[in-house]
């Protein structure tokens, strides 16, 4: 993990754990440049990060302040750390349906810029939030870049080894939003009849390189999910 996101995720864990309000003030650039040993450029990076999230904002002349926290139980969109990253205290549990290596079809090697028969990590997964059904997951992971996978990773938090075990600096991403029906097979493992709604997410997760690693398709339980995106005005 590189200095500026050291910076960001220890400034945001402050933020949570003292409970700070929206419009509450934190220290100046020069006192976290002096509180984190670090430089003013290193500083602000990572104040552009947590601004990024919407976790703070910044009035040129008046200082740095929180932003409105998110609604608990919504998951953020807008987050690049795995879905379990961003429900916090809330029991999730997953069943690992499938980890296994496949060759990329034309729709993966499209989405994630590699040739088709590429090895890839396909890994199905249906997440409970609660003991209810969440949602089901179907990822597809480049093999040269996420080396080694297996159930025991796939039923825990798979963004978390991918940055502490295989040290990926993970990036951005990338979000495709669909509103359909209940399939029979979601129909099974959601617990919904078919015909029902649903929220259908796919997304592309890249590298801080802009490498893309993951390619991922999520159908919710129209139900269970609710989302919500902080944005910026630029």
């Amino acid at each position: 993990m590189l200095k500026y996101q050291e910076i960001a995720g220890k400034i945001e864990k402050s933020i949570k754990n003292q409970r700070l309000k929206q419009g509450d003030k934190l220290p100046s650039l020069e006192e976290l440049v002096s509180q984190f040993n670090a430089s003013k450029s290193t500083v602000r990076k990572a104040l552009e990060i947590l601004e990024n999230k919407g976790a703070i904002y910044q009035l040129r002349g008046s200082g740095i302040f929180v932003r409105k926290l998110k609604r608990r139980g919504y998951i953020d969109l807008g987050l690049t750390r795995g879905l379990k990253g961003t429900i916090g205290e809330y029991e999730m549990t997953t069943e690992v349906l499938a980890v296994e290596v496949i060759d990329a079809t034309s729709e993966i090697a499209k989405n994630l810029s590699i040739e088709i028969g590429d090895a890839v990590y396909y890994i199905k997964r249906v997440r409970f939030l609660h003991g209810q059904p969440l949602c089901i997951e179907e990822s597809y992971f480049v093999k040269s870049i996420v080396t080694y996978m297996n159930k025991e990773i796939a039923a825990d938090s798979i963004f978390n080894y991918l940055r502490t075990a295989l040290k990926l600096n993970l990036g951005f991403s990338d979000s495709y939003f669909h509103v359909g029906k209940i399939n029979e097979e979601e129909s099974k493992f959601l617990k919904l009849s078919i015909g029902e709604p649903k929220f259908y997410l796919e997304s592309i997760f890249y590298l801080a390189t802009g490498k893309a690693f993951d390619y991922s398709k999520t159908t919710y339980h129209y139900d269970q999910a609710q989302f919500f995106i902080q944005a910026t005005s630029e």
